[in-house]
């Protein structure tokens, strides 16, 4: 985790050198997929994550030169996430519009990575049907990999707040699952 911080430290000091336009580009390549996979974990439609992941670049290449440098610029696209995320579930349209999503068929040859694909896809799942807060803390502390502090500060919520999120998270996932395999041994 330090050589990750200390490599993380090194790539934004070497982004302050870069002109607006590259900055962009760098900060879209490194993080762009973590920013739409997060805007799909509060949103779970795909398009409108992707919506929501160039709002937010274009956020950032709008205030990229008033950025203070007081966290990193991972923490702050992640902030302008859930900021821009918390907007579109406010949203009459959100609200008052449904739209569907198509599923591929899965293929009927079934192996051992077949077999972890679709426990995955089952934590997966329940990770969407948690709620709101307890959702957006397990995807920020095991997905995202974010520290109960920073957690903290994005969400701007008590430490202690996070953790109690973290562990009825926790509790809400393990019923899921242990319920999941009840059914499915029938």
């Amino acid at each position: 985790m330090i050589a990750k911080v200390n490599e993380e430290s090194r790539s934004e000091a070497h982004l302050n050198s870069l002109n607006r336009e590259e900055r962009l580009i760098w900060l879209m390549n490194a993080y762009g997929n973590d920013v739409i996979k997060l805007a799909y974990t509060y949103l779970k439609q795909k398009h409108l994550a992707e919506d929501v992941a160039q709002d937010v670049f274009i956020k950032c290449y709008e205030k990229l030169n008033a950025f203070r440098n007081e966290s990193t610029y991972k923490t702050w696209l992640i902030r302008i996430t859930v900021n821009r995320c918390n907007d579109v579930l406010k949203s009459w349209s959100f609200k008052n519009l449904y739209f569907t999503n198509f599923f591929t068929p899965k293929q009927d040859n079934i192996s051992e990575q077949t077999l972890r694909e679709d426990e995955n896809e089952f934590i997966s799942i329940q990770v969407l049907k948690l709620p709101l807060k307890l959702r957006e803390v397990i995807i920020l502390f095991y997905y995202q990999e974010f520290s109960i502090e920073e957690i903290s500060e994005m969400l701007k919520i008590n430490k202690n707040t996070v953790k109690t999120r973290l562990h009825r998270g926790r509790q809400k996932l393990r019923e899921g699952y242990e319920k999941g395999w009840k059914i499915n041994e029938r």
